[in-house]
């Protein structure tokens, strides 16, 4: 029992390592692109999070429609009705745990919340919001 919780405690960390670094990386190129850039901001996360869009299919969505309003409990699909594992790296320490997944989901959602990729200063905004939820 010792080893799998200290296994845990050690995913989690390089969770949380991944995540830092995949926000500075993102800020480092929303500094190159607006040299004014003050960093990544909850507030406009949940904004991007919540408000709703004509979507892919054009239906209207947002990211609540599919990860719900506590990002600790699972979500279902909008389109599909599958489950979708909880978002928070809290409650789901694998969420955030490589950044070619942060970035493949964000890219996914975003297209089909948004119809467009979403910007760095976007894309950070969110994970950002999401960490600290």
């Amino acid at each position: 029992m010792k080893i799998i919780l200290t296994l845990i405690a050690l995913f989690g960390i390089s969770s949380a390592a991944v995540v830092d670094e995949y926000l500075e990386t993102l800020a480092k190129e929303a500094k190159v692109q607006d040299p004014a850039f003050k960093g990544f901001s909850v507030k406009r996360g949940e904004d991007i999070f919540t408000s709703k869009h004509i979507g892919k299919k054009g239906k209207e969505i947002s990211c609540v429609s599919c990860h719900g309003d506590d990002l600790s409990k699972a979500g279902k699909n909008f389109f599909t009705a599958k489950e979708i594992e909880p978002l928070s790296p809290k409650a789901n320490p694998q969420r955030f745990s490589e950044i070619k997944t942060i970035e493949k989901w964000l890219k996914r959602n975003f297209i089909d919340v948004y119809n467009r990729e979403g910007t760095i200063e976007e894309k950070g905004d969110v994970v950002t919001y999401i960490i600290n939820r």
